[in-house]
């Protein structure tokens, strides 16, 4: 396990906020020094476009760019770097999968399988490609939790076409881990393909590519203590063969002609028209490897054990309701009896406590779980229990009439 103190010395963001305890890291992570000095680099030292320079700043920029996709392979255990498609975040690269989905991949009356706990940036894509290709979409029955029922999901695919399944490796707000192994296998027997949103799940779960099978994963930069701006598709080369780009334009492709004829570049360079965000890519090429270097079964562990120990110090609160005692990362969604979630934040926001509040982007969830607005704590490895004892002490305290107090 990595010494938490020396990794809180390594974010600037700690360092000049000390009184901050920010529980928000699921929206997005604080970046450490290197990431930073990754960015500062890039524009002090060697500020160039990629791939269109025939001197040295520009080769130089270019490589350490090409050289990222072969670092992000190694994150997620992906043989071939070619998979790796840079992005703007998981919103782009998800959006890229459905629209692809939605042209090329399905037919009329074929189903989209997916759930109720989605982002909206898992869901809202899908509901174009329904539109577009007059698919349908059907709903994975889950637990009055939101739990994962393997027996229920198999369920679906009797009697149906399905030729997608989209989920979450981790619930957004629910933190469950889902078995995307075991999941991938039943779509795969059943001839479907399977797209996993990432986001929550990369940052804090070792990811083996090749061990799950998946034939999409989405994730984003900022939420993996990287900058904003860039993210990840890996897909199956197969697959990413047969798709087309969303957007056209500058070194996406070899050629085009006057009749109208493109040429596109072989993947993954086709799906990434114009000067994408440079900075964004060094900086995630240097996230990745920071957390490699911590250990992603380290992080995993760490992120359990903090999820745990505040779930069982709410517990023994009389005032709050939990509603994902078995989350597993770094995520807990939780209210104040009898105070609207929002209130309750902006409480908490008076006492130098940070986290989410609301529907998390997650709108079709108040249809499993009947609550439509919580609270949701996320961690990170730069959090500590010191600072979860510092906000239990004030969740004890908090009463309705501060609440209002603090928003009046």
């Amino acid at each position: 396990m990595f010494d938490v103190n020396k990794v809180r010395n390594d974010f600037p963001m700690i360092r000049n906020n000390k009184d901050l305890i920010y529980f928000d890291s699921g929206a997005t992570s604080f970046k450490p020094d290197r990431v930073i000095k990754a960015i500062m680099d890039y524009y002090t030292l060697y500020n160039s476009n990629i791939h269109r320079g025939d001197y040295d700043i520009s080769i130089s920029v270019s490589k350490t760019y090409d050289d990222t996709r072969k670092t992000i392979a190694r994150f997620i255990n992906a043989d071939d770097p070619r998979c790796i498609v840079f992005s703007s975040g998981s919103t782009a690269s998800l959006n890229l999968v459905a629209y692809n989905f939605g042209r090329n991949f399905l037919k009329e009356c074929d189903v989209i399988l997916t759930s109720q706990v989605e982002h909206a940036s898992n869901i809202l894509p899908w509901f174009k490609a329904r539109e577009e290709a007059k698919a349908n979409i059907e709903y994975i029955p889950l637990n009055p939790d939101a739990t994962f029922d393997l027996k229920k999901y198999e369920e679906c695919f009797k009697d149906k076409n399905i030729k997608v399944v989209v989920l979450p490796y981790v619930s957004n707000v629910m933190g469950y881990i889902y078995p995307i192994k075991e999941i991938t296998r039943i779509a795969h027997e059943h001839g479907a393909l399977v797209s996993i949103d990432g986001a929550q799940g990369v940052p804090h779960v070792k990811i083996d590519v090749k061990d799950l099978d998946v034939d999409f994963l989405s994730f984003s930069s900022h939420k993996m203590l990287g900058p904003a701006g860039a993210g990840v598709l890996y897909g199956k080369y197969e697959l990413l063969e047969k798709m087309e780009p969303m957007m056209y334009g500058g070194d996406s492709n070899a050629r085009f002609y006057n009749d109208g004829t493109i040429i596109l570049k072989n993947v993954p360079e086709k799906f990434e028209s114009g000067t994408p965000c440079i900075e964004g890519v060094l900086g995630m090429n240097e996230a990745a490897k920071y957390l490699m270097e911590l250990g992603m079964e380290n992080v995993e562990e760490y992120g359990r054990y903090l999820t745990r120990y505040f779930i069982d110090r709410l517990k023994n609160l009389d005032n709050v309701e939990i509603y994902n005692p078995e989350s597993e990362a770094g995520i807990v969604a939780f209210n104040l009896k009898g105070i609207f979630a929002q209130d309750a934040a902006s409480y908490f926001n008076k006492c130098g406590v940070a986290l989410r509040s609301g529907n998390h982007c997650a709108k079709l969830l108040q249809n499993v779980i009947n609550v439509t607005e919580t609270l949701r704590a996320t961690f990170n490895v730069y959090n500590t229990t010191e600072e979860i004892d510092r906000f239990v002490d004030i969740i004890k305290d908090t009463t309705i009439e501060k609440c209002v107090d603090s928003i009046l």
